[in-house]
């Protein structure tokens, strides 16, 4: 069976995790580093936006201040979501790899499959759903709100029938970079506190549609899931879904290294992160 590399890095500055990332996929593209599944959390707690997000007009910047949360400019696309009680993952791997059909649509499906296999070793009864309809898309999107990762136009991971995890991608060098959160609670009234709204009313209704629409697995699990737990069942998830072996391993000196530049060249700076 192929082997692919899997991290497990320790909590990170946005800045850093954001940067991890690229730095991995860049040198995946120079073929340094192998196909690789990386596990992460954020210190502290952070706020990320879709890379054509405007900063300054969609976020409280006031409010991320006060509550001394971080933030960052993702290099993918989506929506706002807060980073807090939850397992990120991100999955770097060759767009030409065998396993990855050239379509954008069928790939991230096939790298989300690893999702499906997680939540169901944590014996929670999840599915893909395909978006096939703009009444299906309706389903699992949040128009007019900032909040949480775009609705896939393709395919929903959901347990009774609520969203659960929002994953979003980017191909750059030839390479695929799909991350996402995997959430084991959501402070939902704290993320809504650090978005713009209109007015209260519309902030009050897009809350209650966004709690209508998505879930965490601590809300669904019959017993609490720790996040050593979500790490053991997403990894088991990941390498049956992907049909691959995951040979745990280390960031490498240059990635570390490359991961530094971009945290000063790039995620660090207010040019990138309110670039819009």
């Amino acid at each position: 069976m192929e082997q692919w590399r899997f991290l497990v890095t320790e909590a990170m500055s946005p800045a850093m995790n954001m940067a991890v990332d690229e730095a991995i996929l860049q040198l995946h593209s120079e073929g340094k580093v192998p196909p690789t599944v990386r596990f992460y959390t954020w210190n502290p707690a952070t706020l990320s936006i879709g890379y054509f997000q405007k900063a300054a007009k969609e976020i409280n910047l006031e409010a991320l201040r006060e509550r001394g949360l971080g933030f960052v400019r993702r290099p993918t696309g989506g929506r706002a979501v807060l980073h807090d009680q939850e397992l990120t993952y991100s999955v770097v791997v060759s767009e030409s790899h065998p396993k990855m059909p050239s379509g954008v649509t069928e790939a991230y499906k096939v790298i989300s499959m690893g999702l499906l296999h997680g939540f169901q070793r944590l014996g929670l009864h999840a599915e893909m759903v395909s978006l096939a309809t703009e009444e299906e898309k309706e389903k699992y999107s949040s128009p007019g709100s900032s909040a949480c990762f775009d609705s896939p136009s393709w395919y929903e991971l959901v347990v009774e029938g609520k969203k659960v995890a929002g994953s979003a991608q980017t191909r750059q060098k030839g390479v695929i970079l799909q991350h996402g959160s995997i959430l084991l609670e959501m402070d939902v009234e704290l993320l809504f506190s650090l978005l713009n709204f209109p007015s209260e009313r519309v902030k009050q209704r897009m809350m209650e549609s966004f709690r209508q629409k998505a879930v965490t697995i601590n809300e669904v699990s019959p017993r609490p899931i720790s996040l050593q737990e979500a790490v053991h069942a997403f990894r088991d998830g990941f390498a049956s879904g992907l049909e691959v072996e995951l040979v745990p391993g280390e960031l490498t000196a240059e990635e570390l290294a490359l991961a530094d530049e971009l945290v000063r060249t790039r995620y660090a700076s207010d040019e990138w992160n309110f670039r819009r």
